[in-house]
């Protein structure tokens, strides 16, 4: 079915409202049910085609996934298995007042099931184990979340909203110290609810460090560009340098510093996740060299260049 066209076999608009969808399904499962059709076979696989669907576009990112990559590009992210991980059947139970036991059967191939000849051949629903349904774990969830590096630095709470079988939910996040960028934590049971009593999936909360205005980020180490002028290159000089943490240090410039030099701060960076061990901060230093010369800036160079500097 790689070139199944979800929304042609709903008979919906692309579109369509999640009302939409779900009013055009209703329709058609009415229809196309194996309790209805009576052993039937193009019936059946008629409803396997419009169940698939019905899957893939009442879930929202499913339905991204199929509209941004196309029916090929979605089977190629997603099996069987994948599509209908998280498919709530007890509401669809209750939605068509079909008997429990009949609608499972039909997906997991047993029972009145196997006697409509309805399979889905290797994907979890059509398992059976000594007569009993298979538990099918829920997916996991991925939940990127930005942070500013103070937030990094100290640790922090969020509160996050997830859509979770249809119902929108927040949960209170700790953020440890040091979850710079890529960095996950796992919560245990609270990715999508699991099918036919399966386990929940897990949720897995991904960092992602927001640009700052003074501090550039580069694992745990911290950069900041500072300029001077010339003559303070060439003489030497002390400049401040603000750290993260929100005091200052005093650094000093030694004479003939180059542009571009790297003056490296140890222990002012960001701490890693689990130790706590904090990288450095290095001050790029910027030698600022003026466009334009006065007269008297211009008679002193051209003393200093008669001397062979």
């Amino acid at each position: 079915m790689s070139e199944t066209d979800y929304y042609k076999i709903l008979d919906v608009d692309r579109n369509a409202s999640e009302s939409e969808i779900k009013k055009a399904y209703r329709k058609l499962a009415m229809k196309y049910h194996p309790d209805r059709t009576k052993g039937d076979k193009s019936a059946e696989e008629m409803f396997k085609k419009i169940s698939e669907a019905y899957a893939v576009l009442s879930d929202k990112e499913k339905r991204k996934q199929y509209d941004t990559f196309g029916a090929s590009g979605f089977r190629q992210r997603y099996s069987q298995e994948d599509i209908f991980r998280g498919f709530n059947f007890g509401d669809i139970f209750r939605e068509f007042s079909f008997d429990n036991s009949s609608f499972a059967n039909i997906f997991m191939g047993g029972g009145r099931g196997r006697r409509h000849g309805f399979s889905f051949g290797g994907d979890p629903f059509s398992a059976y184990a000594a007569g009993q349904r298979a538990q099918v774990k829920g997916s996991d969830l991925v939940y990127e979340l930005p942070l500013t590096i103070k937030e990094v630095l100290r640790g922090t709470t969020k509160t996050i909203a997830l859509e979770q079988a249809g119902q929108r939910k927040k949960i209170d996040v700790k953020i440890p110290k040091g979850m710079a960028t890529g960095k996950k934590l796992r919560l245990a049971g609270k990715g999508q609810p699991g099918v036919f009593g399966g386990p929940p999936g897990d949720l897995y909360i991904q960092a992602k460090v927001l640009d700052d205005p003074v501090f550039s980020v580069v694992g745990r180490d911290l950069y900041i560009d500072r300029e001077i002028k010339l003559t303070e290159a060439l003489l030497g000089t002390q400049i401040q340098i603000p750290v993260v943490d929100g005091k200052n240090l005093n650094l000093k410039i030694p004479p003939g510093t180059r542009h571009q030099t790297k003056m490296r701060m140890k222990g002012y960076g960001l701490p890693e996740m689990k130790k706590g061990q904090r990288g450095d901060l290095y001050a790029r230093i910027l030698v600022k060299t003026p466009r334009r010369l006065n007269k008297k800036q211009k008679a002193l160079i051209q003393e200093l260049s008669e001397t062979g500097l």
